[in-house]
């Protein structure tokens, strides 16, 4: 299981895929963690950091690593630029103010995937949310925050969605469990609203969308919400984020990432796309 972020400075996807790179070029130059340590005289935690996208990674560092794995001068040169490329901020760097460390890179994480698989048992996931219900669901969040500070969350949340458009959009499979459309957010009229965006976003190519029911009973995944995130990036790992009420945990072990996916798919089979969309034009009607 990798770290849980509680705060800081998250690691963008590049600098996720250098520090893997830097992983494999010292080990396939057969140095050890304390090898490339004495290099840098830094302490092997160091280098164990860059190689897990903890920490920035310093050019003079990056440098003196590859010369020490034999890299020529050109290889070095083109590392060095991408790595100062990897420590420039994302786009949601300007949202720090108003959201935790922790989430950052879950933003990093999505905007770079090509797959996502997410499991919502308690609201609708947060890219297929109106602006009136994702303002409802971030005042109960941050009940103490201000009305400035809801609006900028607010922001942040609709302008991730726009990585559902263009032709390069990723894959995006919600499994949702009836609970969500119950659970009446900002009254019968942001419901309504709410449940025509899903109905419209269910007809796109690149959209799926199961909503259990209630008669399905208990099942395997009922349990903590989870977004499953795949890049094409062969560097990087397969990824599942889950959320706690302070802070959260990305898990990359395949034991675990295979429980999710899994339980993702066991829950798929408990509805169908018809099943679904009946469901939300039902519960549209309640909201009438």
């Amino acid at each position: 299981m990798s770290e849980a972020r509680s705060g800081g400075s998250a690691p963008t996807v590049l600098r996720m895929i250098l520090g893997r790179r830097l992983q494999d070029m010292r080990q396939n130059a057969g140095a050890s963690l304390e090898d490339a340590a004495r290099a840098l005289r830094v302490k092997p935690l160091t280098i164990r950091r860059l190689e897990k996208a903890e920490v920035a990674l310093k050019p003079l560092y990056v440098e003196k690593l590859l010369e020490t794995y034999g890299a020529d001068r050109q290889e070095i040169d083109e590392f060095v630029a991408l790595a100062e490329r990897a420590n420039e901020p994302g786009w949601w760097h300007a949202y720090r103010d108003v959201v935790p460390g922790w989430f950052t890179a879950y933003v990093s994480l999505e905007t770079s995937a090509k797959t996502l698989r997410t499991y919502e048992p308690h609201y609708v996931t947060g890219l297929l949310q109106t602006r009136d219900y994702a303002r409802g669901v971030l005042r109960g969040g941050f009940p103490n925050g201000s009305e400035e500070e809801l609006e900028r969350r607010v922001e942040l949340r609709l302008r991730r969605q726009s990585l559902l458009e263009g032709a390069d959009a990723p894959t995006l499979w919600v499994v949702m469990e009836e609970t969500v459309l119950h659970r009446a957010v900002g009254g019968s009229a942001v419901m309504r609203e709410q449940i025509d965006r899903l109905l419209e976003v269910s007809e796109l190519a690149h959209v799926s969308l199961d909503i259990v029911p209630f008669s399905a009973g208990a099942h395997v995944g009922a349990c903590a919400p989870f977004t499953y995130f795949r890049f094409e990036e062969p560097e990087l790992p397969d990824v599942v984020y889950s959320e706690l009420l302070s802070a959260s945990v990305y898990l990359d072990e395949r034991v675990d990432v295979a429980a999710h996916l899994e339980a993702h798919s066991r829950m798929s089979l408990l509805t169908s796309s018809e099943d679904s969309t009946a469901l939300l034009n039902r519960m549209r009607k309640e909201y009438s």
